[in-house]
């Protein structure tokens, strides 16, 4: 059988690539094809595969202005000719999912949410104060043909896999089709509790992007005053750093190793975006570390909230962490002074035993009784 696996960029080792990551391995002498490659960007296992790139490499400034060129993606995605391939597996949060097959061809999108850029979170992109405006004025003139494409492609899919309930219904939403949820994998064997000293910090790991909201927790932790580290890079980095005081500390992007100590030791993971899914508060919770998340979005599906937010009220021994409802300052803040006076209450093992239902062998065995059950049924 001829398979190939397509991804829309490989930039970094961020929750899609760890799914591409798990992917590869199931389909070991499967093509992969990426709009672009920044080597030494993601995992060795990943890296070693023969990758075949678009246009795009070769732009000006591809590297760090990617998302710049996203009306290019359109033409990009369309020089990949797979029809002659027997299955394609696409991972896709924008265009991967628009790659050229034939009516033969059994195409599975993994879909780590409909293309965010065009859809619901526009403005947090392309119409933020500070926005280059050319930049805003262009977008907004192609986004409405952007969309149409989008729904458009999406019938050269014959099966969509949502990477969450919050996922599966914004793929009804804005592409009236149904899909199966198979969530994504956290390695727990490697993210598991470790006997190291407990700091007396917060953490925030996450991709300097807008939507990740990181500019609410430096806010929020502006007035708290407590340490907080930030572990990440991204397009706010600049930003963010200016508007950080001193209690706030920036690591850029480290190693396996380095974040894995980090997320063991933190008091809780700080989470305040509204995520498709997410990752990190997976691995958070294995290594028995509570989170304090804004209620919305994949965050829902990963971490069983405290039964409220009343100071001294009893913690139900099945919570991971905290939620908070509206996506300001001050909510955060309440949720961490919340967070304070139950955090002793949180059992780890039972955070751990939570993060479990998510490992890594799970969503392999998954994904490839799925792509069989389709392959069956199509011969």
């Amino acid at each position: 059988m001829k398979v190939a696996i397509v991804h829309d960029w490989l930039t970094g080792m961020r929750g899609g690539e760890k799914c591409l990551e798990v992917f590869v391995r199931l389909f070991p002498h499967a093509d992969l094809y990426t709009l672009l490659h920044i080597k030494n960007s993601v995992s060795p296992e990943i890296e070693n595969r023969k990758i075949e790139v678009s246009f795009l490499q070769n732009l000006p400034f591809i590297q760090s202005r990617y998302r710049y060129y996203l009306p290019l993606m359109p033409f990009a995605i369309s020089g990949f000719d797979l029809r002659g391939y027997d299955l394609v597996l696409s991972s896709s949060h924008c265009v991967a999912k628009a790659v050229r097959v034939s009516p033969k061809t059994l195409h599975v999108c993994y879909c780590h949410t409909p293309m965010r850029y065009i859809w619901d979170q526009f403005d947090q992109y392309f119409a933020r104060p500070g926005s280059p405006k050319l930049t805003s004025l262009v977008m907004k003139l192609i986004a409405p043909s952007l969309r149409r494409w989008d729904v458009r492609m999406n019938r050269h899919v014959d099966f969509f896999i949502a990477n969450s309930q919050h996922v599966q219904k914004r793929i009804k939403k804005y592409y009236g089709r149904e899909s199966s949820v198979i969530y994504p994998p956290v390695d727990t064997d490697y993210f598991k509790p470790q006997k190291k000293e407990r700091g007396d910090f917060f953490l925030i790991l996450s991709a300097f992007a807008p939507y990740k909201r990181v500019d609410l927790a430096v806010e929020a932790f502006n007035k708290l005053g407590y340490p907080l580290v930030v572990i990440g890079t991204g397009q706010d980095e600049e930003r963010l750093r200016r508007l950080a005081n001193k209690n706030i500390q920036f690591k850029g992007w480290l190693d396996a190793e380095e974040i894995r100590s980090y997320l063991g030791r933190c008091r809780a993971l700080i989470f305040p975006g509204e995520e498709d899914f997410g990752i990190t508060p997976v691995e958070a919770q294995a290594m028995g570390r509570p989170v304090i998340a804004y209620g919305k979005g994949g965050a829902l599906e990963t971490v069983v909230a405290s039964s409220g937010r009343v100071v001294g009220e009893p913690l139900s021994r099945s919570a991971t962490g905290v939620f908070f409802d509206e996506p300001t300052v001050n909510a955060l803040v309440q949720a961490v002074s919340y967070f304070e006076t139950i955090e002793s209450s949180f059992d780890p093992d039972l955070i751990r035993q939570h993060a479990q239902k998510f490992d890594t062998s799970i969503f392999a065995d998954h994904i490839k009784k799925f792509i069989d059950q389709q392959l069956s049924t199509s011969t």
